[in-house]
């Protein structure tokens, strides 16, 4: 017979591993299977509504779309469904911040480059958008709510040494993230466009494009291996040849460091990735 979780109390040892269950109506010990689908006949279904209740269906529809793949089964995780809180949480105070803190502090006239790191930035975000297009095609729709917590993770780290940029490219970033939002999580990106300034309804508002002049990099870098272990990295210019990639290689402090003076048999690059020194 199953039992439902719900009708079970069980104990747990220091480290919060079951030790014990008891039948909750009565006290009879239950025995704890392995983790299984959730089927009827097992009676180990999770009502959502109490889910819902208790953080709401934006969090609900997060955690259910970010967990698994479309073609895997979802295991139920409680702390999982609190990591999409928190992230919503953040959401929201980024969100706030912006309408109450940055918003009003933009510049009438945007400008047309920003300084190098905030570009750094702006490039992650429209990266992150392309894998969310490209995702979204697929109805990969996990990696399409993981791309928005990249986005934030981004936002978040913006340098704010330039205020005026700083301020213009978080009004780019955050109409991006919440228009990707707003599938998964549709209320919260209603009302947090809205408060931000971006206009009455964002169903109105039009998918984000990505920039593909903002993907465009002068410089990459690479990482360096020394006889195929981990030395280090090494920026080059993007549309340096190969020559110069391996000279800066060659010259690169952790290659005359782990080389030891042994001359180089050979220099493999793999172009965008690595560079490989074998001695």
């Amino acid at each position: 017979q199953w039992i439902n979780p719900a009708d079970v109390d069980v104990a747990r040892d220091d480290k919060g591993r079951v030790t014990a269950a008891t039948l909750r109506a009565d006290g009879q010990p239950v025995v704890i299977g392995g983790t299984e689908k959730m089927s009827k006949s097992k009676n180990n279904g999770v009502d959502p509504q109490a889910l819902v209740d208790q953080y709401g269906a934006d969090t609900a529809r997060f955690f259910i779309i970010f967990t698994s793949p479309p073609e895997q089964q979802l295991e139920w995780s409680d702390s999982g469904v609190e990591g999409a809180h928190r992230f919503l949480r953040r959401v929201w105070a980024f969100a706030h911040r912006f309408a109450t803190e940055i918003r009003p502090a933009l510049p009438a006239q945007r400008a047309a480059t920003l300084p190098g790191a905030l570009a750094d930035v702006r490039r992650e975000l429209h990266t992150h958008l392309k894998q969310a297009n490209y995702d979204l095609g697929k109805h990969q729709f996990n990696t399409v709510a993981s791309a928005t917590m990249k986005m934030l993770n981004a936002l978040e780290k913006a340098p704010a040494d330039a205020p005026a940029e700083h301020a213009q490219l978080l009004e780019e970033g955050l109409a991006i993230l919440l228009r990707v939002l707003a599938p998964i999580t549709p209320h919260i990106a209603h009302a947090l466009w809205r408060e931000g300034g971006f206009g009455d309804d964002i169903l109105d508002a039009g998918w984000p494009e990505v920039d593909e002049a903002a993907l465009v990099q002068d410089e990459i870098e690479l990482v360096l291996q020394i006889n195929g272990k981990l030395r280090g990295s090494l920026t080059v210019a993007a549309d340096a040849p190969r020559e110069t990639i391996e000279k800066a290689a060659l010259a690169h402090e952790a290659a005359i460091r782990f080389m030891d003076g042994k001359p180089a048999r050979k220099v493999v690059v793999v172009p965008g990735r690595l560079v490989n020194v074998v001695c």
